[in-house]
């Protein structure tokens, strides 16, 4: 069956969404990284008796991405949508990280 389409019409496509996989394997990446961060904050914090919530950072990482957003056309909304994701499982991570403390 015939999509209607001219070989080098979809060849395009499949480019298109190669460099799309490309990008979100690096977003992936990236993500896991930024956790493996986050973990290591975690494991300073429990160390140091330094609160799990630090409101402050929150609104500075939240501001961060709104400038970016503003410099690159990204829409605001959506970003600060993005990111309350992350730091939710962030604060997640840091529970669990946290809260293992050994007995003693």
């Amino acid at each position: 069956m015939s999509t209607g389409h001219a070989p080098h019409q979809t060849d395009g496509l499949v480019a298109l969404r190669s460099e799309l996989d490309q990008i979100d394997a690096q977003l992936l990446d990236a993500i896991r990284r930024r956790l493996d961060v986050c973990v290591r904050i975690a494991e300073y914090k429990r160390l140091h008796g330094v609160p799990m919530m630090q409101p402050h950072r929150v609104g500075l990482v939240h501001q961060r991405a709104a400038r970016y957003g503003a410099e690159h056309g990204i829409d605001e909304s959506f970003l600060h949508s993005l990111y309350d994701l992350i730091i939710t499982e962030t604060c997640r991570i840091e529970d669990l990280v946290i809260g293992d403390k050994p007995a003693g």
